[in-house]
């Protein structure tokens, strides 16, 4: 079964520094058809203005992601990330997959020091194996090449191939593609696939998708992308 969720359904809310879009329920926008995709629980593509951010604030057992599209995105939080001699610089750029494991509790704050340039991100948030671990952070870089024409696996249970880990059953890939471009992922029996359209256009198994749609595939075998322009993709390895 394929389903489609086209963008300009999804939740909207803009508070001036921040225009952000909700692919599932999230603070005041609320919609029980639409409460996650399996483990998946939020997808927000937000906007910060120039010089604004989110202030100091808690989460924790949730797995939250964040892949930055254009601008950049200083973090901070609690456990000395983003502090001068903390163990990670913080900053987040295009390329850059940026993994927080909030576990028993963490406090951060994500901020656009540009005064010029917006910053685009998606904030993805995954619900945990386990609750109450250690909170964690990682960062890595993707560059253009290594998405290109194929899904690069971006995040995953174990870290293979060189991806962040999440403590979910689930896995992200990221791909590139543009004109004769394509890519295959066959799908796991009893698993769902998520596919999100960051920017551009792209067919999947023979819909047509533009920024900010998304399609579920259950009971599918695979997913099959092609006839791409200038698009940027997301696809989700969930647990049902």
């Amino acid at each position: 079964m394929i389903t489609l969720r086209k963008s300009a359904d999804r939740g909207h809310a803009d508070h001036g520094w921040l225009d952000s879009y909700h692919s599932f329920s999230f603070a005041d926008y609320h919609d029980p058809r639409h409460m996650g995709v399996g483990n998946l629980r939020v997808i927000n593509e937000d906007r910060i203005a120039p010089g604004t951010g989110f202030g100091t604030h808690g989460h924790r057992d949730m797995e939250i992601v964040s892949y930055v599209l254009s601008g950049e995105l200083a973090h901070q939080d609690s456990m000395g990330n983003g502090a001068p001699g903390g163990a990670h610089a913080g900053v987040i750029r295009p390329g850059d997959v940026q993994r927080m494991s909030a576990g028993r509790g963490v406090r951060h704050s994500e901020f656009n020091h540009s005064q010029e340039q917006p910053t685009h991100f998606l904030q993805i948030w995954i619900l945990p194996r386990t609750t109450g671990i250690d909170p964690g952070y990682e960062q890595k870089h993707f560059d253009a090449d290594a998405r290109r024409g194929r899904l690069a696996l971006i995040a995953s249970p174990d870290g293979r191939d060189g991806s962040v880990t999440i403590h979910a059953d689930a896995s992200i890939r990221a791909g590139l593609f543009d004109g004769d471009e394509s890519a295959e992922l066959p799908i796991a029996p009893g698993r769902l696939a998520y596919v999100h359209v960051a920017r551009g256009s792209v067919q999947a198994n023979g819909q047509r998708l533009d920024a900010g749609d998304a399609l579920t595939l259950a009971d599918e075998r695979a997913l099959r992308l092609r006839a791409g322009r200038d698009a940027e993709v997301l696809v989700f390895d969930l647990a049902p």
